[in-house]
């Protein structure tokens, strides 16, 4: 019996596969191979098929897979455009998710902040990252690509004497053009909880 993330997935690739878009690659940023088209989320290798979701060739039937057929659905032809960033609360509809997205995205990676900056290159390598741009602040910066085109960028504080750690979590400056609000703050859930474990 289907679990209800797994509805909302099959209902996804439902709407994804009958859509009429000349060029479904294109829009994902994703290689095509018969009806499959793969990429990289949130570090791992992504298989969209007509029927499932995989992440390292394993079958996707949590809100990981909900998140990445949300990006199937709503990922048009136009490339990312990654600056300027834009945080979170400055997105328009964001207001009744900015509670849950600052615990999930932000704070909880306030405790591990120094593990982060010792663990930045192995992040940036699985992540497909680089290094923050010029003058993005906090004591270090990264952008990962979580999904093809959508870009975050973390900037991350130090505690010091007179101010504990912290991080901002920004957004590509078109990213709502390839994911609905709530998506967003998933996508950006879930890229925090991958920093966590390549931080161990």
């Amino acid at each position: 019996m289907e679990n209800r993330y797994e509805k909302l997935i099959t209902t996804n690739l439902d709407r994804f596969y009958a859509r009429e878009e000349a060029d479904k690659a294109l829009c994902l940023g994703a290689e095509k191979a018969g009806h499959s088209f793969s990429f990289m989320a949130f570090g791992e290798a992504c298989l969209i098929e007509p029927d499932r979701v995989t992440l390292s060739g394993l079958p996707e039937r949590g809100p990981k897979g909900v998140v990445i057929t949300l990006y199937a659905l709503h990922a048009g032809p136009q490339p990312m455009e990654r600056e300027p960033f834009k945080a979170f609360r400055d997105l328009p509809q964001s207001m009744p998710f900015h509670g849950a997205f600052h615990i999930n995205s932000e704070s909880v990676l306030v405790p591990r902040v120094e593990a982060l900056r010792r663990a930045e290159r192995k992040i940036r390598s699985a992540v497909q990252g680089e290094k923050g741009p010029d003058g993005a602040g906090g004591d270090f910066s990264f952008i990962l690509n979580p999904l093809p085109k959508i870009a975050l960028c973390y900037i991350f504080y130090l505690p010091d004497e007179d101010f504990p750690a912290s991080v901002t979590c920004l957004f590509s400056a078109n990213a709502l053009s390839f994911m609905p609000i709530d998506g967003l703050a998933d996508t950006a859930e879930y890229t925090s909880r991958r920093l966590l474990v390549l931080a161990r």
